[in-house]
């Protein structure tokens, strides 16, 4: 094996050596110097490389899941994980680089350490065992099954790799004779040094792996049906166009959770104890008929949302910016939304004062219908009607202002309303309303209040307009 040292000066000697040189002032400081370089120690070859750490086991295989119909017949399944491999082994840490010692090194040394082991590589993770899905009508064909749905175990620890070796001394201990100065001058001197060798030291060992977790147990959901179960479907936004053609069927599965697993299957079956099983099925469908004069096509993307209320109902929303004059009719597990007309909200209030026609008892105001859809939609007016006198009080300009009494202010009634098509002519001379206000001339401020409504749909129009009384 090779070997590296360092050098150090002996301290007995150094003691009998200083009075040989205290007589001369330029020796004595460079002897200081070369012993404080002496003391220096040196390293004899070169330290060893850790080795790798091993590698991870590989991880187990996971269990396929599984679905079964149980019918009474006998079945073996299978479902346990796969077990993890075991970690590989560190590798041994590489033996120190040595070197031969020489005859005068005119220092101590120190031989060099060996590499440190590489850790063991951990275990790998134990595979889960598969979920089990099982139909039954009756439990007790459940124990016609035998299941193993073990986790796999843990892989086993790497082990940890050895460390390498140091170097080591071929003597322990040895003397060098120096001198100083011309031999047979005065400031001649000899001395002897002793110096040291210390071996290295091995590696360190390295660290074992860990063990691989074991994996989970599969589970067992339970659904007391003959057929496959259809997922959770308690709320959906769909168009009209797809409601009117085949609705949809809105639902909510109910678990419960359950413990004692394993008891129901064949003895020795192994599965995780807590369970779910569904306990009941919430279903409810929504079919949407049109029976509207307004082709569905004109408002086949518009959306409707349904939810499930209860354990047999729906909520149905409808469209914000569609007006639908609807009726729902339930039965069994059904419900049928019959809509009668439809309107886009942006129609509803698309109207405009036309004109203030007439005096007197025949004053009229004519209100028109833009989007003209007044054959669908109810319309109920009310009226405020002002009067404007001149004012005593001057306007900022020094003229006179026009100040505005109220005269009427109600609801005008049927009776006085009359309605071609999407115009109506409100009858203001019918109202009770002072024939002295009615008269040519007078300047009138008008507010109309417009109600519209559809179904259970309502909205209000504000119309205003400032004239005169034709004269």
């Amino acid at each position: 094996m090779q070997i590296r040292f360092f050098s150090k000066l002996s301290l007995f000697v150094m003691i009998l050596s200083i009075p040989q040189f205290v007589t001369s002032g330029t020796v004595a400081p460079s002897l200081l110097c070369s012993r404080a370089i002496a003391a220096e120690m040196k390293t004899l070859g070169e330290a060893g490389d850790t080795g790798e750490i091993g590698a991870k086991g590989q991880n187990g295989r996971n269990s396929d899941n599984l679905t079964v119909f149980a019918d009474g017949s006998s079945m073996t399944l299978d479902l346990a994980g796969g077990n993890g491999a075991t970690g590989a082994p560190g590798e041994p840490g590489y033996d120190a680089f040595c070197e031969q010692t020489t005859e005068n090194v005119g220092q101590n040394l120190q031989g060099a350490d060996g590499g440190s082991g590489g850790d063991g590589g951990d275990g790998g993770v134990g595979g889960n065992g598969g979920a089990l899905t099982v139909y039954a009508t009756d439990k007790e064909d459940l124990k016609q099954i035998y299941v193993i749905a073990a986790g796999g175990e843990g892989g086993n620890a790497g082990t940890a790799g050895d460390g390498g070796g140091g170097c080591e001394c071929d003597r322990p201990s040895w003397n060098e004779k120096t001198c100083f100065g011309e031999p047979g001058s005065p400031n001649y001197s000899c001395t002897t040094e002793e110096f040291t060798c210390t071996d290295g030291s091995s590696g360190r060992k390295g660290r074992e792996g860990r063990k691989g977790v074991k994996g989970k147990m599969g589970s067992l959901t339970l659904i007391n049906m003959d057929k496959s179960l259809s997922p959770d479907a308690p709320e959906v936004t769909a168009p009209i166009s797809e409601l009117q053609g085949r609705g949809f069927t809105l639902s909510k599965n109910i678990w419960q959770s359950k413990n004692d697993a394993s008891t129901l299957f064949a003895p020795g079956s192994i599965i995780a104890d807590q369970y779910q099983e569904l306990v009941a099925r919430h279903e409810h469908s929504v079919l949407l008929v049109w029976d509207a004069p307004q082709p569905v096509e004109d408002f086949a993307d518009q959306q409707i949302t349904l939810s499930l209320k209860g354990e047999n109902d729906a909520n149905i929303i409808l469209p914000e910016d569609l007006w639908l004059e609807t009726r729902a009719s339930k039965r069994d597990k059904l419900t049928e939304l019959f809509v009668f007309n439809a309107v886009r909200t942006k129609d509803v209030a698309d109207l405009k004062i036309d004109g203030l026609f007439g005096q007197g008892a025949n004053m009229e105001l004519d209100v028109f219908d833009e989007a003209e859809k007044s054959n669908l939609i109810a319309t109920e007016f009310s009226l405020k009607y002002r009067v404007g006198e001149e004012s005593a009080d001057k306007n900022f300009f020094g003229g006179s202002s026009t100040v505005y009494q109220t005269k009427y202010e109600g609801v005008i009634p049927p009776e006085a309303i009359a309605q071609s098509g999407n115009l109506f002519t409100l009858k203001l001379g019918q109202l009770p309303i002072p024939p002295a206000y009615l008269q040519p001339g007078l300047k009138v401020e008008l507010e109309v209040i417009a109600k519209r409504s559809l179904g259970d749909n309502s909205q209000v129009k504000k119309l205003t307009t400032r004239t005169e009384v034709e004269q």
